[in-house]
């Protein structure tokens, strides 16, 4: 079995660095990519610019989702991934600091699969690293690439 992706999308270095130590903690093999920005999610997901040479078959497993992104928000990105063949079933999750009944609500309207307060310390991030790979990376199940595609 090969080590599942998790895709993390956060603009923020200082949260970045305190999520990649959550998760090293979490006790699951795992591979965690991070990028800063909207279009660098779009790009691994698509292979373009710098991960053109990205094996495409190779998607992440879950994909976590900031809201709050320069040039285009969390909701954009949600929209383009649903909007794609190849990753519109992708598992994604928002995490956002945002409680507003609005940003919920769109979340879910856009496809997300869960919506999650962002942990605000390094106890409830830890605790969020191991339930969040524990529940999508191990009792999930989501379809195969092969079976998606130009349905």
């Amino acid at each position: 079995m090969s080590i599942k992706t998790i895709l993390f999308v956060e603009d923020n270095a200082d949260y970045q660095e305190l999520v990649r130590l959550a998760f090293v903690s979490c006790g699951i093999e795992h591979n965690l990519v991070m990028v800063q920005s909207a279009i660098e999610a779009l790009d691994y997901l698509l292979g373009n610019g710098r991960y053109s040479r990205r094996d495409l078959n190779d998607l992440p497993t879950l994909i976590i989702l900031d809201l709050n992104l320069p040039i285009l928000n969390g909701l954009q990105v949600l929209q383009r991934i649903r909007a794609n063949s190849r990753t519109r079933f992708l598992p994604v999750v928002v995490m956002s600091t945002s409680t507003e009944p609005e940003d919920i609500t769109s979340s879910y309207r856009y496809g997300c699969n869960s919506y999650i307060r962002k942990p605000l310390n390094f106890t409830q991030l830890q605790n969020f690293a191991r339930e969040i790979t524990l529940y999508w990376l191990t009792i999930n199940q989501v379809p195969p690439v092969s079976g998606v595609i130009d349905e």
